[in-house]
C-alpha cells in the first residue's frame, strides 16, 4: 500500500490513532520524530503562527500552502483542516477537495457551518456539499479520505438530535469519515460511533483531556485529533515564562525547557529520508 491506502487503512473503529495537528514545518518533524503515524494541518494553529483568527480568516491559498509545506516535511501521510470548504456552494467544496489531492494532501475534513452568518447550513445543502466533496475525493484517481464535520454542538448552534441526523446524511452522501467535535460527553461519542459504521473522529480537547485513549476506544472512536489543543500547550509554556520574567523577573520557568540537541535530534529523526542530519 501508498502512504494514502496506508492513511484510511489506519482508520479503524474502535481501535483509534492519534491524529497529530502540526502547525509548522519544526513541528511536524518532531511529532514524526517521535513516531506518530499520521499528521494534519490545525485552522486555529496556523491563525495562530499568521497572526490572525480562525474560522474565515484563512484564504484557501494560504490553507493550501501551508498544508504543502507540511506534506513535504516528512514522509507521513497529511490531513488538511480546511474549514467550511472555503465556500458556501458545493462546487466550491469539490474544488477545494481537488485542489487539496493535487498538493498531495492523504484528506481534509469540512464543516458544516457558514461563516459570514455564523449558522448552520441547513440540512440539505449541507449534505450537498459534502456529497460534492466525497464525489471529487472519489474522482482524484488515488485514495483520499473525505471527513464531513457536524460543528453545530461545538459552536452552540444546535444540539445532539441534529447532530446525529447530520451524521446520518453525511455517511449516505459518501463521506469516508464522520466528526462531531465536542459532544457534552462521552457517552453521547459512543452514540456518534453507534450512528454509523464509518470511522469517527474525536477531538482531545476541553473535558476530553480527561479521557484516556482506552476510553476512546470503548465508544467506538477511530481516530482522535488534537485541534490546535497541542499548539495552545506551547503556547501557555509561552505565555507563563513571559509572564515571570516580565512580571517578576524570574527566569526560572525557562529551566523547564527540553535540551536543543534533543530538540534537533527529534526534528532530523522525523525528516524526510536523506533530508535530515541523522
Amino acid at each position: 500500500m501508498d502512504k494514502f491506502e496506508n492513511y484510511r487503512a489506519l482508520h479503524v473503529p474502535g481501535d483509534p490513532f492519534i491524529l497529530a495537528n502540526v502547525w509548522d514545518v519544526g513541528s511536524a518533524r518532531m511529532l514524526a520524530g517521535m513516531g506518530t503515524k499520521a499528521l494534519a494541518t490545525s485552522s486555529a494553529a496556523l491563525a495562530f503562527v499568521q497572526g490572525s483568527r480562525d474560522m474565515g480568516t484563512i484564504s484557501r491559498d494560504d490553507a493550501l500552502a501551508h498544508a504543502e509545506e507540511i506534506v513535504a516535511a516528512t514522509a507521513l501521510p497529511v490531513q488538511g483542516d480546511f474549514e467550511n470548504g472555503f465556500g458556501d456552494d458545493p462546487d466550491t467544496v469539490a474544488e477545494t477537495v481537488r485542489l487539496a489531492g493535487e498538493i498531495g494532501l492523504a484528506g481534509i475534513c469540512v464543516e458544516d457551518i457558514c461563516y459570514t452568518d455564523n449558522r448552520p447550513y441547513p440540512l440539505e445543502l449541507a449534505t450537498e456539499r459534502m456529497r460534492a466533496g466525497a464525489y471529487a475525493a472519489q474522482s482524484l484517481g488515488r485514495d483520499f479520505f473525505f471527513v464531513a464535520r457536524a460543528d453545530g454542538v461545538m459552536n452552540g448552534l444546535y444540539g445532539m438530535e441534529e447532530a446525529l441526523t447530520r451524521v446520518q446524511a453525511f455517511d449516505k452522501a459518501g463521506a469516508d469519515g464522520l466528526y462531531v467535535p465536542l459532544p457534552p460527553s462521552m457517552a453521547d461519542l459512543a452514540r456518534i460511533c453507534a450512528a454509523t459504521k464509518k470511522p469517527v473522529n474525536a477531538l482531545a480537547a476541553g473535558a476530553f483531556t480527561a479521557a484516556t485513549l482506552a476510553d476512546f476506544a470503548a465508544a467506538g472512536v477511530a481516530r482522535i485529533s488534537l485541534g490546535s489543543a497541542l499548539a495552545r500547550a506551547t503556547h501557555r509554556v509561552i505565555f507563563d515564562a513571559a509572564e515571570a520574567m516580565l512580571t517578576k523577573g524570574d527566569f526560572s520557568p525557562l529551566a523547564q525547557s527540553i535540551a536543543g540537541d534533543q530538540v534537533q535530534d527529534l526534528i532530523d529523526r522525523g525528516a524526510p529520508s536523506g533530508t535530515g542530519r541523522g
